[in-house]
């Protein structure tokens, strides 16, 4: 079980983990005025599983996702990404692992106006300068429900349908992990069903790693395990979560 402290990590999150935290620390600013988002926190995320990450307002959780997904430095601690520290990567080389290794869902869905669905989808490979696998782009847009949206920008498709563009841009590299933060916060319950249902499809199907921060116990119990953060720890964590053992876990926490 993963725990707050600050010691040396024991060797099983060396093994067989797509991502690990160890003894992670994050502090902004200094002084008086310095806030401490994350207290040693130490976690191992498992290839080819779905872990919700939770807590109330403040607790750290969004810390933890983008500190795990290099868009936020560390103040100390390791962050294993598939084994490689990426605490100790230069700039240059943490944008290339971003780049070549994860996959991004957001809640804002970060598309390009400018282009096509077709075309974000595309968009990190192409970066990348890597061709696209056509079986695999194929594979992902019609079980996403996309055939027919290839040819829209962004302004022409719903929320759900932008996400689901989203989630494809994700998937498109297979990456080691998917980092998904609150991916269904702009969405009705009905598209953020759909969405959920493909991210653990992804799992189950195609044995990505998804790793996801949501306040929702309903988008919790999508995952196969949810990690409890509070005052920048973790304090519980529950595997084969329903929405009814989540909704009791957070009301615990919150008493």
């Amino acid at each position: 079980m993963a725990s707050t402290s600050a010691a040396p990590a024991p060797a099983h999150l060396h093994d067989d983990h797509a991502a690990a935290a160890i003894g992670l620390v994050r502090t902004y600013g200094s002084g008086d005025g310095a806030v401490t988002a994350l207290r040693g926190v130490t976690a191992a995320f498992a290839r080819g599983r779905f872990t919700a990450i939770m807590g109330p307002s403040g607790s750290g959780k969004s810390t933890l996702l983008h500190c795990l997904a290099g868009l936020d430095s560390v103040t100390s601690g390791q962050v294993l990404i598939g084994g490689v520290d990426i605490t100790r990567l230069s700039r240059t080389g943490l944008t290339r692992l971003r780049r070549d290794r994860l996959g991004f869902v957001f809640q804002s869905f970060n598309l390009l106006p400018m282009l096509t669905a077709e075309e974000n989808i595309r968009l990190t490979g192409r970066l990348a300068g890597r061709r696209s696998d056509p079986e695999w782009f194929g594979t992902l847009v019609d079980a996403l429900g996309l055939r027919d949206r290839l040819g829209h920008r962004p302004a022409e498709m719903s929320g759900g349908q932008q996400q689901r563009v989203a989630v494809a841009r994700a998937l498109l590299t297979r990456p080691e992990v998917v980092f998904a933060d609150e991916p269904t916060g702009n969405l009705d319950s009905g598209s953020g069903a759909e969405v959920l249902g493909f991210l653990r499809t992804a799992v189950d199907a195609y044995r990505q790693t998804v790793i996801m921060v949501t306040h929702d116990p309903v988008a919790a119990a999508h995952a196969d395990r949810v990690l409890f953060l509070a005052d920048g720890g973790v304090v519980d964590e529950l595997d084969g979560p329903t929405t009814d053992t989540v909704h009791a876990r957070m009301r615990r926490m919150e008493s």
